[in-house]
């Protein structure tokens, strides 16, 4: 029951703490709370592969990159589709973010900061190889946190032959 031992066991991973002497029913409900929480955790990771798995279904690959602040420069979420693509056309993989995508964000980011007088879509990105296209459009700003700003991207892969055949 002391402090100490309680910072302790805090600062070792734990989430909870229980005293002697046990009083069954307030360990059990303390159990209830955590087991609800995990699988509150367990159901949005499961929606969110759902919402992954619908933008890959569409044909969109969505990418997360932090700019400033711990981590700057990495590529932090994507969805499946994103990570075939992106090893595809660059040949990286998380973290890595491409250095000319990297680029092409930041940019894009000092853009929205300077626009006044209403918001413009930057400019997209888009890298060619053969008959096929990968662009990029800066969505949103999602976050800021520690210096850092979190921005998502949308991909989408066209190809000549594909839209010869569509037509």
């Amino acid at each position: 029951t002391e402090t100490e031992h309680v910072v302790a066991a805090f600062s070792a991973g734990g989430v909870d703490y229980v005293t002697k002497p046990i009083k069954p029913k307030e360990v059990m409900a303390r159990m209830g709370v955590h087991l609800g929480g995990a699988r509150r955790a367990r159901q949005e990771a499961q929606h969110a592969g759902e919402a992954r798995s619908a933008l890959d279904a569409f044909g969109y690959a969505s990418i997360m990159v932090r700019l400033g602040g711990e981590g700057d420069g990495k590529l932090t979420w994507q969805t499946p589709l994103a990570r075939e693509l992106l090893a595809r056309y660059y040949g990286t993989s998380a973290p890595q973010t491409p250095p000319a995508v990297l680029e092409w964000l930041r940019g894009a980011s000092r853009m929205a900061e300077a626009q006044t007088g209403g918001p413009a879509e930057p400019p997209r990105l888009t890298i060619e190889v053969g008959a096929q296209r990968l662009s990029f459009r800066l969505h949103q700003q999602t976050g800021d946190s520690d210096g850092g700003a979190d921005w998502l991207i949308i991909m989408r892969e066209v190809s000549d032959a594909a839209v010869i055949e569509a037509m």
